[in-house]
């Protein structure tokens, strides 16, 4: 039972939204046009369910380039407001387009000319009549067996949500390196670092040059603490690399003679490189189908940026 219930349910709210997609016109690219010109900030506005779906849906564009925040109609009755500005717009979610909390908003809403984008699925309401751009939302039933809960239609304003936002992401030309700006601290952010955000560099980049002795090569291995040095001509680009596994197979090799030698001699001339724009999720795949523990960054002509390591990657827990 409770299984031909789900699927009744995912059927329901899955035909409402192809449904939607069905209706969809030019109403949505005035919809896109008006957002995506707002001076201010899109303020999303709903009670009840519908609220809920707002929230998310002003998360989004938040987090996707098209700063927003959610005003709960009944409080802006009481203070808030204050936090509409002109330059503002409306995005306004009332399936009946006749909640009483957002038609007291109209007002001040024409008082501080801040034009309104309602997701409703009534055309002929008061609401929809006041607004400069009405998406259609409506649904032919619910997914509740009582037809009362809002479900489907929850479902189909919180889908056209997502399409407004991720349109005005496309608009807006927003790339990965804005999404991790503004993720920072998530799985998500972390995946979009870039490597030049986590190589060593600097003081803390192992270098030695070709003629450094290895006696003095070993010490700046030890010193970094990364396992391996660059080994750099003089104007900086790599010209190889040496690592702990190198200098243990050249002692098995020479013993004592590789002390004499020099880090040009002993080196990995074509060591793994990658550009400072790569992924770091992408460098760790590198390194553990490479089974190598680091890689060096190198910008265009070669020269020596930094150094990724492998235990760097995995603290960022990417996969």
């Amino acid at each position: 039972m409770s299984l031909e219930t789900a699927r009744r349910v995912l059927r329901i709210e899955a035909q409402a939204i192809q449904d939607v997609l069905a209706r969809l016109d030019g109403s949505f690219g005035k919809a896109v046009d008006l957002l995506f010109a707002c001076k201010g900030r899109v303020v999303v506005s709903g009670m009840g369910k519908s609220g809920l779906v707002g929230r998310k849906i002003s998360a989004t564009l938040s987090s996707t380039g098209t700063p927003s925040f959610f005003l709960h109609p009944a409080e802006a009755l009481h203070g808030d407001l204050g936090m509409l500005a002109r330059g503002d717009v409306l995005l306004a979610i009332t399936y009946s387009g006749e909640t009483q909390e957002i038609l007291n908003l109209l007002e001040a809403l024409k008082r501080l000319e801040i034009p309104i984008v309602t997701l409703t699925g009534s055309l002929k309401s008061t609401l929809a009549e006041a607004s400069e751009v009405v998406l259609d939302v409506s649904v032919k039933e619910e997914a509740c067996s009582l037809n009362l809960a809002p479900t489907a239609s929850t479902t189909v304003a919180m889908a056209v949500g997502d399409a407004l936002a991720i349109s005005l992401l496309d608009r807006r030309g927003f790339q990965h390196d804005d999404f991790a700006a503004l993720h920072p601290a998530g799985r998500l952010g972390k995946k979009l670092l870039r490597v030049e955000h986590l190589m060593h560099a600097g003081d803390a980049l192992p270098h030695v040059s070709p003629d450094t002795p290895m006696p003095t090569a070993f010490h700046e291995m030890s010193a970094k603490k990364l396992g391996m040095t660059t080994v750099t001509t003089p104007d900086g680009k790599l010209a190889g690399i040496l690592t702990d596994g190198d200098l243990r197979r050249l002692m098995e090799k020479h013993g004592g003679a590789t002390l004499s030698m020099t880090a040009g001699d002993c080196m990995v001339r074509t060591p793994q490189t990658i550009g400072p724009k790569v992924l770091a999720s992408e460098a760790l795949n590198l390194m553990e189908k490479r089974k190598i523990t680091s890689v060096v960054v190198v910008d265009e002509s070669r020269r020596v940026l930094g150094v990724v390591h492998l235990h760097d990657l995995w603290t960022l827990e990417l996969i």
